[in-house]
This record gives structure tokens, sequence and C-alpha cells, in this order.
């Protein structure tokens, strides 16, 4: 069981009976950034709400390469997660923090039972596999037709968009693992970006300015 109020930001998405339910339900939880949430291979036995944070969500090839699917924000829920719930298969990616995260934790039975009842959180669902199905027909499109510099401009002004700030605390090496790529490929054209005044680097930090 979780504060009623904590839930309450979210009136745009649940209505107040389904609100009352989820408070009921759910279980409180809390992660610092950079730890993982869910991992490849796991039994799903829940099904996330993103309260607070930013989760980003990763496959992960045989060679033990990553790959960005998408990013989760406040509101969000992770359909990989549903889909592993509903199908009672393990996790096919891992989902980390890439801040501090409050998450609100759906037991997978409460979550079957109010897709079948309520016509609210069916309506969630739904529209939370068709949102994050048409990220992950962006992501095939910007592998298949973007050349690497400018995969990487899209993907800061992605984390613009989702963390609402224009200076981001990130390093080299965390961009080359979500983009499937080295540091040495980010290093040079993060310089090139810089010399076409998009954005300026500091210490593990890049500013973005053309955005």
């Amino acid at each position: 069981m979780i504060e009623k109020n904590i839930l309450e930001k979210f009136d745009y998405l649940f209505d107040k009976e389904l609100i009352d339910i989820l408070a009921k339900k759910a279980s409180l939880y809390r992660f610092n950034k950079g730890d993982i949430i869910i991992d490849l291979g796991q039994n799903i036995e829940f099904v996330p709400l993103i309260i607070e944070g930013n989760i980003k969500v990763l496959s992960e090839d045989n060679r033990g390469h990553e790959l960005l699917l998408y990013l989760l924000e406040s509101g969000d829920t992770c359909a990989m997660s549903l889909t592993c719930c509903m199908s009672k298969n393990i996790s096919k990616v891992r989902a980390i923090a890439e801040q501090d995260v409050v998450l609100a934790s759906i037991p997978k039975e409460d979550m079957e039972e109010l897709f079948n009842t309520n016509k609210n959180w069916r309506n969630y669902i739904l529209q939370s596999y068709q949102f994050r199905f048409n990220e992950m027909l962006e992501a095939i499109d910007t592998l298949a037709f973007m050349q690497m510099d400018e995969r990487l401009f899209k993907y800061l002004t992605d984390q613009v968009k989702l963390t609402a700030d224009t200076n981001l605390q990130i390093t080299h090496q965390e961009i080359a693992e979500d983009l499937h790529t080295s540091r040495v490929v980010v290093s040079r054209l993060l310089k090139k970006l810089e010399k076409e005044n998009k954005i300026e680097l500091g210490r593990n930090k890049i500013i973005v300015i053309d955005f």
C-alpha cells in the first residue's frame, strides 16, 4: 500500500477509482542512479509505474553489447515488463535508473485482474504498448537510416527533452554504450558537434545549444 496523494499527480492518466485501487495494491520502491531495476533473464513479478526519475531500457546481443531501446519518465510503464508478466516469460531487457527513481510496483496478478476489469487501466496499458512500439520503430529507423553523428545529436536532444535540462551530466562512455559504438567515435563526433556550435563540452557534461 502507498499513500494515495503520491498517485494523485497522475489524475490526468487515472480516474479516482483506479487511483484508489492502485494505492491499495501497489508498493513503493526507490532506486539510486545506475541501479538495475529489471535485468536480463529475470522473472518479472511486477509492473512498474514511474513516479519520479528516468529509466533507460536496453537490449543486449550475444556478445554483451547493449543497445538503447527507449527511455521512461514519470507516468510511464515498461511495455516489455508488461509483456513478460502476461506471457510469463523472462525479461529480454535491462532497465537502469538514469536518475534517482521512485516507482510504484504493481503485482502481476493485480495487473492482470485490472486489465480484465478496469477500462481506465486497460486503455493505459494498450496506449503504453502503442507508444513503446512507436519508439522502437523510431529506434530501428535511426539505426537503419541515420549517420552516427545524426544519431548522436538526436540522442542528446532526446536526453534534453527527457530531463528538461540542456546541461547533461553524462560521460562519453555512457553515450557510447547507449549508442552501441566506441567511446573514441563518440568523442570525435562530439568535438565535431562542438565546432558546429551545437553543443559545448565540459568535464563529464555536455551543454546542448542548438535545441
